[in-house]
């Protein structure tokens, strides 16, 4: 017997999973829910040091997350296919461009990323306000699929 699709945002399952939250909420975030409500978006990236200063666990194959919008509002249902840790200069080309951002080449990927997490917010959301990065950085490479439109 197949599980039964999600209803909507209002669907107690949705309630009940853990949130998937692409960038800090504005712009950014919603170019990037957009980017997973289209499909274009089938990766992401997450800082190893991120996840240990906020205590959070890391990703999980085959767990279901609810992505949320700017206002916090639930918009999707994913599963997370596949999760690995490497070092910064390890991501690779395939990842870059499935994050649907319009990547062509890891450098292009790699400058866009260290400019968000050396930016003010991140270094603030780390308690670290001279964290930088560097090739041996890990990083937290996460696949994932779409399987709920909430809107």
């Amino acid at each position: 017997m197949s599980e039964q699709p999600y209803t909507g945002p209002d669907d107690p399952r949705v309630a009940a999973l853990p949130l998937e939250e692409f960038a800090f909420p504005g712009p950014l975030r919603d170019q990037l829910v957009a980017a997973v409500l289209s499909g274009a978006k089938t990766s992401t990236t997450g800082l190893l040091a991120d996840y240990e200063h906020a205590g959070d666990p890391l990703p999980q194959v085959d767990v279901h997350r609810a992505v949320v919008d700017s206002d916090g509002r639930p918009v999707a249902v994913t599963v997370t296919t596949d999760v690995r840790v490497v070092r910064l200069d390890e991501v690779d080309l395939r990842h870059a461009l499935d994050e649907g951002e319009g990547y062509t080449s890891v450098a292009e990927w790699r400058a866009v990323h260290e400019r968000f997490w050396h930016s003010a917010e991140m270094r603030a959301a780390l308690g670290d306000p001279d964290f930088t990065v560097d090739d041996g950085t890990p990083v937290i490479l996460e696949r994932f699929r779409l399987i709920a439109d909430l809107r």
